[in-house]
Formats: C-alpha cells, sequence, structure tokens
C-alpha cells in the first residue's frame, strides 16, 4: 500500500512540474512580445478568452473537425496567372531561375514588368465557385478552404485595409464572398488559409536587379512609390501597400522566422495592418477553420497580432454557439503549450505516432500555385498515393486538407478532375473507415512500420516511404475496427493483421460476398478475394469481441 502511495504521489509531482515547465515557457513567451498591436479599428471580441497562451490552454478541438477527416483547399490567387508554380511573386525576381526567365522572356524585363503586373493579368474569367465547392462535396470533402491572401500580399476579398485586392484590381471579383456563399449554399464549412505576415521578408527580392546582361543594374520594380504610377495602369496605388520594401534589408531575406539576428524585424504599421486586415476578414466572412502559414502565429513572437486574433475568433465562436468553442485555428512547428491552445498543422508530412490531439496535415496533388508543367509531364499525385495518406493521417489522430492547385482563369485542368473523381469514388465506398472514426491502440501493422521519418521544421517528410499490401492503417469507431491495406493486395493472398485478436466477424466493403479469416498465434489471417471492390485500397471492417 506504502508502495502504491509513492508511486502516486510521484506521478502527482512529476505532472505538477511538467505542468509547470509547460507554464513557464507560455510565460517565457509572452515576455518575448516587444509589439503591441493598436486593435482600436477592429476591436477584440471579449468573452472567456484572453490573449496569453494560459488562457487558450484549455482549448478543446470540436468534434465536427474530427469526424470531418478530410478536406479540399483552392490555394489560389494571381500567383496562379502564370501557371508556373509555386512562390512565383518571389522566384520571378530570383535572377536565373525558372520563374525569372519565364516572367523576362514573356513579358518583359523585371525593372517594366512586376510582380502587381501579373496582378493586372489575372482576371478568373472562367471561375464557378458554385461547381467547384459542389463537385468537392460530391467527392468526400467535408470541409472546403479557400486562399485569403498568400505572402504577396495581396487580400482576395473587398478589404478596407489593403487597397490591393482583389475587387479593386485584378478580377475586380470578391473571390473569398463568392467561396463563402457556396459553402453556404452547399453545408460545407468554410476554412480561410492566411499567409500575409511574411510579406515584408518575401519581397525583399524585388528591391533587387540583375547582376549581368543586358538589364545589369537596373532597379527591379519593388522599389517603385505611388509617384511613379502616373499614367499606368496602377496610378493612385503606392506599390508599397503591396511589396512593404520601405525597411532596411534583411541580412537573410531567405529567414522564414523573425529571428532579429537575421532579419529586419516588422515596424509598428505593418503589425496593425495585418491585425486589422485578418480581423475585418474573420469577423465579416465567419470561418470555421483559420489557418496561420506561420511558426505558431503570424508575427510571434515579437508581436501579440497573433494571440488577439485567436483569443476574439474563439469568444466569438462562443457567443455564437450557445458558449460551445467550434472554432479552429491552426498553426505550424508547434511546443506542447501551443498544442494546448491551438491544433498542430504539419505541412506535407506526418508524425510517425499517434496524437493526442486533433492534427492536420496539409498537402498538395502537385504545387501548391498552379503549375502548368505538372500538368504536361503527369507529375501530380495519383488518388492512391492520397488515399495512402488520408489512411495514414487519420490513424495517427489527424485530418487531410489536399489542395487543388486551380488555373489562373478559375477553373482546374482535366487530369486533377480525374483525380479528384478517383478519390471519391474510394470514399463513397469505404468513407466509414474514414470519417468519424478515431485512432485504435496502434496505428498500423505491416514493414513500413519499421521505418523511421521524424518531422522536420514544418513537416516535409512525405512520399519517404515506401507502402505495399502488407502496410495496414487502423481506424476504430465504436465496436468496429477498419484496418485499411495501403495498396490492393493480390486476389486470393493472405493478410496478417499482427495486432488484431479476437474479433467475431470480417467484411470487406464494398465487397457483398463472405471474407474468410482465421485467428491464429500470428494474429488474424484474412483471405483476400478473388474480386477487389478497387485497386486503390481495400478497407476491411471488423467487428471485435
Amino acid at each position: 500500500m506504502q508502495k502504491l502511495l509513492l508511486t502516486f504521489v510521484l506521478a502527482l509531482a512529476v505532472s505538477y512540474a511538467q505542468a509547470q515547465n509547460i507554464y513557464d515557457n507560455a510565460k517565457e513567451a509572452e515576455k518575448a512580445i516587444k509589439v503591441h498591436v493598436d486593435t482600436s479599428k477592429e476591436p477584440l471580441i471579449k468573452g472567456k478568452y484572453q490573449p496569453t497562451w494560459e488562457s487558450l490552454s484549455d482549448y478543446q478541438c470540436p468534434e465536427w473537425f474530427r469526424d470531418a477527416k478530410f478536406g479540399i483547399w483552392a490555394h489560389w490567387g494571381p500567383q496562379c496567372e502564370p501557371e508556373y508554380g509555386d512562390w512565383f511573386g518571389r522566384g520571378m525576381y530570383n535572377e536565373g531561375s525558372d520563374q525569372y526567365t519565364y516572367s523576362k522572356m514573356t513579358r518583359g524585363p523585371q525593372r517594366d514588368f512586376g510582380f502587381k503586373d501579373w496582378i493586372h493579368e489575372w482576371k478568373a474569367e472562367k471561375w464557378n465557385p458554385d461547381t467547384l465547392v459542389a463537385l468537392y462535396k460530391q467527392c468526400g470533402a467535408k470541409y472546403f478552404f479557400a486562399l485569403a491572401n498568400h505572402h504577396d500580399n495581396f487580400d482576395l476579398w473587398d478589404s478596407k485595409y489593403q487597397p490591393w485586392n482583389s475587387v479593386n484590381m485584378g478580377p475586380e471579383k470578391n473571390i473569398i464572398a463568392g467561396w463563402a456563399a457556396a459553402c453556404k449554399k452547399y453545408g460545407l464549412p468554410l476554412g480561410l488559409s492566411v499567409h500575409a505576415a511574411h510579406a515584408w521578408t518575401w519581397y525583399e527580392t524585388s528591391r533587387g536587379a540583375d547582376k549581368k546582361g543586358t538589364f545589369r543594374g537596373q532597379m527591379y520594380d519593388g522599389r517603385l512609390q505611388k509617384a511613379d504610377g502616373k499614367g499606368l495602369w496602377w496610378e493612385g496605388y503606392d506599390p508599397q501597400d503591396l511589396y512593404e520594401q520601405r525597411h532596411a534589408l534583411s541580412k537573410d531575406n531567405g529567414e522564414w522566422d523573425w529571428d532579429p539576428a537575421k532579419v529586419t524585424l516588422p515596424d509598428q504599421a505593418y503589425c496593425d495592418k495585418f491585425y486589422n486586415r485578418t480581423m475585418d476578414l474573420i469577423n465579416r466572412y465567419d470561418p470555421a477553420v483559420v489557418y496561420f502559414d506561420d511558426t505558431v502565429l503570424p508575427l510571434y513572437p515579437f508581436c501579440d497580432a497573433g494571440l488577439d486574433l485567436v483569443a476574439s475568433y474563439y469568444n466569438k465562436s462562443m457567443a455564437e454557439h450557445q458558449g460551445r468553442n467550434e472554432a479552429v485555428v491552426t498553426g505550424k512547428v508547434l511546443k506542447k503549450f501551443h498544442k494546448d491552445a491551438i491544433v498542430w498543422d504539419v505541412e506535407r508530412g506526418a508524425p510517425d505516432a499517434i496524437q493526442s490531439k486533433a492534427w492536420q496535415t496539409c498537402t498538395c496533388i502537385g504545387s501548391w500555385h498552379y503549375d502548368k508543367r505538372r500538368f504536361y509531364d503527369g507529375s501530380y499525385k495519383t488518388a492512391q498515393t492520397v488515399i495512402q495518406i488520408l489512411a495514414d493521417v487519420v490513424s495517427k489522430n489527424g485530418n487531410l486538407l489536399l489542395s487543388v492547385p486551380v488555373k489562373g482563369d478559375g477553373t482546374i485542368d482535366s487530369l486533377e478532375y480525374k483525380i479528384v473523381k478517383e478519390i471519391g469514388a474510394w470514399l463513397k465506398i469505404n468513407g466509414e473507415a474514414i470519417y468519424g472514426t478515431r485512432p485504435w491502440k496502434q496505428f498500423g501493422d505491416g514493414p513500413a512500420l519499421e521505418a523511421k521519418n521524424p518531422v522536420k521544421a514544418q513537416g516535409f517528410n512525405e512520399g519517404k516511404v515506401h507502402y505495399t499490401a502488407a502496410d495496414i492503417r487502423y481506424t476504430q469507431k465504436g465496436k468496429n475496427l477498419y484496418a485499411i491495406t495501403m495498396c490492393a493486395p493480390q486476389p486470393g493472398s493472405t493478410l496478417t493483421l499482427k495486432a488484431v485478436t479476437k474479433v467475431r466477424k470480417v467484411s470487406l466493403l464494398g465487397y457483398p460476398g463472405k471474407v474468410a479469416y482465421k485467428q491464429t498465434k500470428e494474429g488474424l489471417l484474412i483471405t483476400v478475394p478473388q474480386s477487389l471492390p478497387n485497386n486503390i485500397a481495400l478497407a476491411f471492417k471488423i467487428l471485435k469481441n
């Protein structure tokens, strides 16, 4: 009895020490804040939550998000107009890069034709949000995401605080309002992704100049001022509201995190503008999920903009849902105390273990921004690859947010359409092994479990593990256990589920006949039927004792 009591006391002491350490880390993080945003124009919504890690630490991810498992994302904006891949607005100023060469050869030198001018060319003339959202819902998406702005600093709504927006120029359309209306029509929760915090350093390449050739030494357009636009299409607009290059160059303009040893930190005006734009977006379009493409939160840890936005957003949700917080905020590269307050997002990857808290991976079937070369060379992810990612992520307590790149004109190409339809066909039959499930005691079986594949920074460990039909991922719902093969096995072959014992019944989703199985010391042996319901992945439904 004394030994048991001592063990209990020690466990309490360890738990207390861990909790104290988390609390101390959170307090230290808050001490690092140097810039406090001015919230007078867009006041915080008051309520239970304060903009501190301690106050936000009792957050619980809502069940609707945990049940949804699969969302589709239109990662779409003016950088899709050239149809030449991700980060075009930065890459076009990197002398010698393929994006630099493409822009220069098709539109002229960067001193004369910069990213602002690609915005002017973007018209989104074939965009029909109803058509795309309806397709994605039909093909199994349980929530839909739209890009609100990217590192290119261009807002895709009638922004009150950013004159460089899609209503004033480019398509002259309210993109976010269009997506929001389609989501409401088809009953899909709307997610909005916000990436603009990094424009400060991201656009520093626009202040360069060619180092060789005909235009050597002639500065790119990132230094232009409002007065330079007289008589041009952008007359009356200040390019510095877009490029934000009124500051001293950073020592390393590729730095992603806000390390003051490498980056010239944003000033008060920049931080205030970002806060106001984002609060305006949230309050007007009422997203169910807000995705921040940042380490932890925007402008963190030197500015409190992110904490203010999260606290206000949570209070808004509670006021609208009878005291329940149904909102989701995602951030990247999170520590334990961060994960107590927001949902961890992993970019192009997944952890190699079940997570105690719900999380999300974001990935894309091609490049984040549309790249026509992917269509020509057929290098998109296949439907099978997407299903493998989905099964792996869900088995570890996560969701998959899948970007389907949109062309400049607002449509998707024929290969993308085919892939989305194949994903939908698989989910129509096998969705019960995905939606509304929770992790089992272990996430999988098979040889791939031996591969060590830790996440790196934001994630980036995708595609490094080779799967076979012997690799299994488990999910569960009630008394049912689901075993999903990561590839379609050979008809008549035997699957060995080492972790599974004592079952009452085995069936195969999409297959009308009986499935032969046997319980042995090695585990559950399942004989694969001679006729397979699909050639992507099989989902066996196992009724446990």
